[in-house]
């Protein structure tokens, strides 16, 4: 059984609703170090989102397989996280509206210890140009499930509404590249296709 390094409910669901059977497990890594020390080392963004899903797959060990994940938001070269309070998720809205940005979605297979298995889809993001009293509004009615989500919006709700085109893997989008996952899982004798 895949274990998952995450307590992400979209990841979760996403594996639930592909029949892949696995477990939950919380990877414990502070993210916001490892981040700033990375990028204090000059890493760029991609490679960040892979390192933190290495990292996490690696921090559980039991002999079984381990898919971590992460997905990191770039805005230009900046990191762009989840917000920590309503005010925080308009500026973030505010500065990505009318333009482009990067979601890296990022996800390792660790067996033993070793990563076997990684792949990091990136995906391009062009909002339309969203009204401050409608950011606002966004933000009032959704508050509870973007503040789980860096840049402030989810695609699968009424974010959708913010964005003019994207451009990649809408399973990427939600924080796990699951086609390749799957393609993996296949060919390894893990998964029934």
């Amino acid at each position: 059984m895949l274990i998952l390094a995450s307590t992400s409910r979209t990841r979760q669901d996403l594996l639930r609703n592909a029949a892949i059977p696995f477990e939950a497990r919380p990877p414990r890594v502070d993210e916001a170090m490892v981040k700033e020390a990375l990028l204090a080392e000059g890493h760029p963004p991609r490679s960040i989102a892979d390192a933190l899903a290495e990292l996490k797959a690696l921090r559980i060990r039991d002999g079984g397989l381990v898919l971590g994940c992460d997905q990191i938001l770039d805005h230009d070269g900046t990191l762009v996280s989840k917000p920590t309070s309503p005010e925080e998720a308009i500026a973030q809205l505010t500065a990505l509206t009318g333009g482009s940005h990067r979601l890296h979605s990022a996800a390792v297979v660790a067996e033993d210890g070793k990563p076997i298995w990684r792949h990091v889809a990136t995906v391009r993001m062009t909002m339309r140009a969203s009204s401050r009293a409608y950011i606002e509004d966004y933000v009032a009615r959704n508050w509870d499930v973007i503040r789980h989500s860096a840049g402030s919006y989810t695609l699968e709700g009424e974010g959708a509404r913010l964005f003019h085109r994207v451009e990649g893997d809408y399973f990427a989008v939600l924080g796990l590249p699951l086609l390749p996952l799957i393609d993996f899982l296949a060919n390894r004798g893990d998964l029934a296709t």
